[in-house]
């Protein structure tokens, strides 16, 4: 079998977007029987939630969505850990600019902002701030689908 491709999605505390992600994206490949190739995990870029599990508004919309919940603890990106994935995949422009800081400028060359996928610039809301979960799902389901389409 080949090597799995790695995606690794991103966002401030790793307790609601970037967890959304990895949990629709595993959702996603396993749905179309392709989980065995895939490793998917999340990282912030801060260290305001190490530790915690899911948000649970967060759980929540994804358990009201029929999404499975993976096991969780917020961490935090790593210096060096850009060249253990395949797909870095951030939620916003905030938090392109931290990987920027903690990856270096020359190592951003795997990162996008998952919206790209849909071949929009802009950014995947906060929940944390907006309390809209259903905004958030939507376009991180309308992201994740569009990378599994690249990928595929």
């Amino acid at each position: 079998m080949a090597d799995r491709i790695r995606v690794l999605f991103v966002c401030h505390g790793n307790i609601c977007r970037s967890t959304m992600a990895q949990c629709v994206m595993q959702w996603l490949v396993d749905g179309r029987d392709m989980g065995d190739r895939f490793t998917i995990d999340s990282a912030a870029t801060t260290n305001e939630e190490i530790g915690m599990p899911i948000y649970p508004p967060a759980r929540d919309k994804l358990k009201a969505e029929g999404v499975p919940i993976v096991p969780h603890r917020a961490r935090r990106i790593q210096a060096g850990e850009d060249a253990g994935w395949d797909y870095i995949v951030c939620m916003d422009e905030e938090n392109m600019r931290h990987l920027k800081r903690i990856l270096g400028p020359e190592n951003m060359g795997k990162v996008r902002k998952l919206l790209s996928y849909v071949g929009e610039t802009g950014d995947v809301a906060d929940p944390w701030y907006t309390g809209n979960f259903d905004v958030t799902f939507d376009d991180v389901l309308r992201g994740c689908e569009a990378l599994l389409g690249e990928i595929a």
